[in-house]
Parts: structure tokens; C-alpha cells; sequence
């Protein structure tokens, strides 16, 4: 009898050892992040000075940095110029840098007129080449929005001429794709317009195959369009994630995700009327959004299912709302990299982020 006690008390001491065990080796795991999915961790950079120090400050837990300085119009002239010291701290850690070329204000028919026109379409290819060869960059992106979904097919065969010129060199070209969750356009008015200029217009699986990757814009879920809600909840991504990968290998795949918190509020315009208040929003990095938080004593409350923080506050007697993204809700994220085996992510923006973020990246293998 006491030879069966001590094996039990044996056995016992031995199952809390391993439970500690794998306790302590999750722990480390859940630590690890990209350093056991080989996650490609892009980052869009804007310039100004609170991007450039966090970018400088976190630059061995990046892999590509995005700056978003060049502009093409109609006749296929690309402008714009990239901070020099970006570029230093990028190639001192052999960072890749891919710049993004923007239509301004996402004009849809200036893009039009461009996609439309060989020669301008010649003009901006030969331009980005040229860029990619004089600053050796790894490559550029495209980030033209707002594209109409009868341009599908011209835009589809600007890529594929950009990829084959850039290709040629040794440089790579991406292409930042606007969420689409579904192949049906949706069950309101909002929903088909969306679909119409902002979603339909992208051939995804001829992008995956022409280009090197597509970084989804799994963000803006909720904007000033909108009702009051997450910038980017959990299921809602998952969804978008689910249907690209039909088109394309998860390798092809960067998950977008966002680093600004949206903040609701009452807004007054008089630009067409005396008066007229109307439910407005805006975009708030870290700092700002804890600001709020702590100027009105608001409480933040944690949504399991949307995996996201949320407050309500009273301004006045009139309700705000802010949706926040902080390093818990990337971690929800980010996680669906491994999930899904995608490539990475790509994160807007830099300066923008929770701190508590880069406690959860490690190193980036060089």
C-alpha cells in the first residue's frame, strides 16, 4: 500500500512537471512569432518624423519598409522623392525598400485616362525603372485605388506590362488590393457601390500570377461612410483572407493590418447648409487614441468576438465611439499568418502603432 502511494505521489509530481513544461514552451512559442512562421513583416511609411523614429528604432523587425511618395497623373508622369535617410537605414540593415505609386486622391478618372493611354502607360513604366535601378530599390507597389470595375482588364494589362519591365531588371512589383470579402457585391446600395469602384475592379488571380505578391487592404471595415465600428474585427478579415486565397497561393498573400483607431463623433458642415450636423469619423494613432481614452475617463471594454477594444463616452450629452487597435488586437491578427501560411503582412503605418506591438515581433532573419 505505501509503494502505491508513492507511485502515485511519484506520478503526480511528474504530470505538474510536464504541464509546467509545456506552459513554459507555449509561452515561448506564442513569442516567437515571425521567428517560426518566417512571416515577410512590410511596413507602409509615410514622411515625417514620428514614421522615421519608429522606423529607426524597430528596424530589425522589419523586412520591407513601403514608403508612400510617388504620384502618377493621366499622361503617365510619376513624381515624388523618398527621404535619403530612409533609404541609408534601410540598406545599413539590408531592409528591402518597395515605394508605392499613388493616383492622387484616388482619382478614379484620372486612373481611367491613364490605364486607357499606351503611351502614358509606357511613360510611368519606364519612369519606375528607371527609380528601381538609381536607388536600388527592391522593387515598387502599386496603390491605385478607387479603380472602376469596368477598367478591370486595362488595369489588369498595366500590371502585367509593369511586372514584365521590372521583372527584366531584377526588381519586384506588388500591388496593394482593396478588401472584398465575397464575390457577391452585398445586400445594400453602400455595399454595390464598394463593389462597383473599389472592389470589382481587381482580376486577383491574374494580379497573384503577374506580380510577386498582393498586399490585401484588410482595413477601413468601418470608415467615415459608415456606422460606428471596428477598423479591421477579426471575423470580417478572416472572410477576406478566405476568399482571396481562391485565387491565389497563401505564399502569394500579405495580410493588411492597421495600426489607426477610428474615432466617431458629431460634426458640423455648412459648406451646403446653415447648419447640418452629421455623424462623422477620423483615424487616430496610439498616442492620440489613449488621449481620448484618458481626456473623458472612458472605459475600455475588450470585444471577444470582433477581438478588438472599443469605448463610449459622453461628450456633452452627445455619444463618441472609438474602435482602438493595440497590440492585443494585432496579436489576433497577426496570428492568422501562421493560421493561413501567408506570407506576411503589411501594416499601415508606421508611427501609428501600440508600442506593446514590437514585443511581439522577433528579430527578422537577414
Amino acid at each position: 500500500m505505501c509503494n502505491f502511494r508513492r507511485l502515485k505521489m511519484v506520478l503526480g509530481c511528474l504530470t505538474l512537471i510536464v504541464v509546467l513544461v509545456v506552459q513554459v514552451v507555449s509561452g515561448q512559442e506564442a513569442q516567437r512569432t515571425n521567428a517560426t512562421t518566417g512571416s515577410e513583416n512590410l511596413f507602409y511609411y509615410v514622411n515625417n518624423e514620428q514614421c522615421f523614429e519608429s522606423l529607426t528604432k524597430n528596424i530589425d523587425k522589419i523586412s520591407i519598409v513601403a514608403p508612400q511618395v510617388y504620384s502618377v497623373d493621366e499622361d503617365g508622369v510619376v513624381w515624388g522623392s523618398l527621404d535619403p535617410r530612409v533609404i541609408d537605414v534601410a540598406r545599413a540593415h539590408n531592409v528591402g525598400v518597395m515605394p508605392l505609386i499613388v493616383n492622387p486622391g484616388f482619382d478614379q478618372r484620372m486612373l481611367h485616362r491613364l490605364l486607357v493611354n499606351s503611351q502614358a502607360r509606357s511613360r510611368c513604366i519606364s519612369t519606375l525603372v528607371d527609380v528601381c535601378v538609381q536607388y536600388r530599390y527592391l522593387g515598387i507597389q502599386f496603390d491605385l485605388e478607387n479603380l472602376n470595375m469596368n477598367d478591370r482588364e486595362a488595369f489588369t494589362k498595366f500590371y502585367q506590362e509593369t511586372a514584365d519591365a521590372l521583372h527584366k531588371k531584377g526588381f519586384k512589383l506588388s500591388v496593394a488590393v482593396v478588401h472584398r470579402p465575397e464575390e457577391y457585391a452585398g445586400p445594400t446600395p453602400y455595399h454595390k457601390w464598394l463593389f462597383e469602384n473599389w472592389r470589382a475592379g481587381y482580376d486577383l488571380a491574374e494580379l497573384a500570377k503577374a506580380g510577386d505578391f498582393i498586399s490585401v487592404m484588410t482595413y477601413d471595415q468601418h470608415t467615415n461612410r459608415t456606422t460606428p465600428g471596428p477598423n479591421a474585427g477579426l471575423p470580417w478579415v478572416k472572410q477576406n483572407v478566405e476568399y482571396f486565397l481562391k485565387f491565389m497561393p497563401p505564399e502569394k498573400l500579405s495580410l493588411g493590418i492597421p495600426f489607426d483607431s477610428k474615432h466617431w463623433y458629431t460634426m458640423l458642415d455648412t459648406a451646403g447648409f446653415a447648419a447640418k450636423a452629421h455623424s462623422w469619423s477620423r483615424g487616430l494613432d496610439y498616442v492620440s487614441a489613449m488621449g481620448l481614452v484618458s481626456r473623458f475617463d472612458a472605459k475600455v471594454e475588450w470585444n471577444e468576438q470582433q477581438q478588438v477594444p472599443y469605448a463610449m463616452f459622453d461628450n456633452s450629452g452627445l455619444f463618441e465611439y472609438l474602435y482602438l487597435e493595440d497590440a492585443r488586437s494585432f496579436q489576433a491578427k497577426y496570428n492568422l499568418v501562421s493560421t493561413y501560411h501567408l506570407r506576411g503582412f503589411s501594416a499601415w503605418v508606421l508611427g501609428h502603432e501600440d508600442p506593446g506591438i514590437w514585443k511581439l515581433l522577433a528579430h527578422v532573419s537577414r
